[in-house]
């Protein structure tokens, strides 16, 4: 037995001192932050790789409001490729491969491409050249469904160059009170389409985290078996701007080993590596290849691995060991998991994390997967921990694996099943979340998230400190 701290913290043992400040308001300090050294976000939260949290309407929520979401694995590989790519078409300014079809066709047809798409507007081609654009306004009121595409389509269009400029496009879309401008080469042929719904998207969106193309970003999960390198081709063909390996102790030859293949099979992709709450750990899939760590060992709400295997490091601890142990590679860390209210994110943050892992708090929102459900006069929806005998067993039924009465009482679970609060929007929790994450900031005097951890100066509290933290001697109402 060796014991090597005696003492270890969490979220609230602990408080952030107030500092002199010159902050005026605290919606002018900045957010902005690294998920990893190559992708920047403009507030610090992730939504959880879990299948209760993040598919593709949660990724696209977080990305617009300037984090990111991970998509779950517990789908099939073409299932999570979908989500993936669900959100890469959710927005971008261009639309590289607009929905085409050739002039020979009917109006039958047409309408039966517009169910498939769902798109609002068909660019018609002959010899793969634009001769005309159907819009759903066009057939809105077309019954003849033999009719030829030259008699319903618009033959008068105002078209541009590849190269257009977002400003450029925005005032000729406005000039012509049109909704869709066609992007075509020199030689007549489609290089892309500007939707007047794009560009009011992003002026909706403005702290939106994009690629390079303008797409929203989103990360796709993996698992650690051979099998699963087709899951990461698969999700960086869809678009997935980084893949996070996801096992719960990350701190394993699993996931060291498929880290070192992710990275020699595809050397430039944006690789999180997690879960670990130990420097060594740390330090070990840095020296994979990592780009960012997960850290947190048994910390969150549906998560009981630490009474099933009595193994885990406190939370704040963990956070402060493991970004000490990568600070000199200017590693970021992403602290996953025991983030119940805004003042845990500020402590998180100050600790050294640059970003939060968030689950339960998402779970609750309309983007999540999942059904609204009513107890005793309040709103819930399901949650679980990834780890629960019941997400175990759903898993293995959609990997087409039949468990046996056996197996199912023979597996031991580290998650359980729960019901969390109804909260509404996404928007709305992030919103809390970076509202609170900004009054934290003001406090302790600073104007930036680089500057909060060179600054802050926590000091520990008793039970009596944390019971005087919160409401108390009052009846609240509301």
């Amino acid at each position: 037995m060796k014991i090597i701290q005696e003492t270890a913290l969490t979220y609230d043992d602990v408080l952030l001192i107030p500092q002199y400040s010159d902050v005026d308001s605290r919606r002018m300090l900045s957010t902005e932050t690294r998920l990893t050294n190559q992708i920047k976000l403009q507030i610090p939260i992730v939504s959880a790789n879990m299948d209760v949290v993040t598919e593709s309407e949660m990724a696209i929520a977080m990305a617009r409001e300037g984090g990111i979401g991970i998509i779950h694995r517990f789908l099939s590989i073409d299932a999570q490729a979908r989500e993936i790519q669900r959100v890469k078409k959710a927005e971008s300014f261009i639309v590289e491969k607009p929905v085409s079809m050739d002039v020979a066709n009917t109006l039958g047809a047409l309408k039966k491409l517009v169910e498939e798409t769902n798109a609002g507007g068909i660019l018609i081609l002959e010899n793969e050249k634009l001769v005309g654009i159907i819009t759903r306004r066009d057939i809105l009121f077309e019954e003849n469904d033999n009719k030829p595409l030259r008699d319903v389509m618009q033959k008068k269009l105002i078209t541009a160059s590849p190269e257009i400029s977002l400003k450029d496009a925005e005032k000729l879309l406005h000039q012509n009170r049109i909704e869709k401008l066609p992007l075509v080469d020199k030689d007549g042929r489609v290089a892309g389409l500007v939707t007047l719904k794009d560009i009011m998207k992003i002026t909706q969106y403005p702290k939106a985290t994009k690629d390079e193309r303008g797409r929203l970003i989103v990360g796709a999960a993996v698992g650690v078996r051979d099998k699963e390198m087709r899951r990461v081709e698969a999700a960086l063909a869809a678009g997935a701007d980084c893949i996070v390996v996801d096992i719960a102790h990350g701190d394993s030859n699993l996931e060291i080993d498929m880290i070192k293949n992710i990275r020699k099979h595809f050397p430039k992709v944006q690789i999180i590596g997690g879960n670990v709450a130990t420097a060594d750990g740390t330090k070990r899939l840095i020296d994979a290849g990592a780009d960012s760590i997960k850290v947190g060992v048994g910390p969150g709400s549906i998560c009981i691995t630490r009474q099933v295997a009595g193994s885990g490091v406190p939370q704040l601890t963990a956070i402060i060991d493991c970004a000490k142990a990568a600070e000199s590679s200017k590693t970021p860390i992403i602290a996953d998991g025991g983030i119940r209210q805004s003042g845990d994110v500020a402590k998180a943050i100050a600790a050294g994390a640059q970003t939060v892992m968030i689950g339960s708090m998402l779970a609750g929102t309309d983007e999540s997967p999942g059904m609204i459900m009513t107890r005793r006069g309040h709103r819930y929806k399901a949650s679980r921990g990834m780890a629960s005998r019941e997400a175990n067993i759903d898993r293995n039924k959609r990997e087409g694996n039949d468990l046996t009465q056996e197996e199912i009482e023979e597996y031991v679970a580290e998650g359980v099943e729960a019901a969390v609060p109804y909260r509404g929007k996404a928007r709305e929790v992030l919103t809390q979340l970076v509202g609170g994450l900004q009054s934290g900031m003001s406090y302790s005097g600073v104007h930036t998230l680089e500057e909060f951890q060179q600054k802050a100066i926590f000091v520990r509290m008793t039970g009596a400190g944390l019971k005087e933290s919160g409401p108390h001697d009052v009846e609240v109402i509301g």
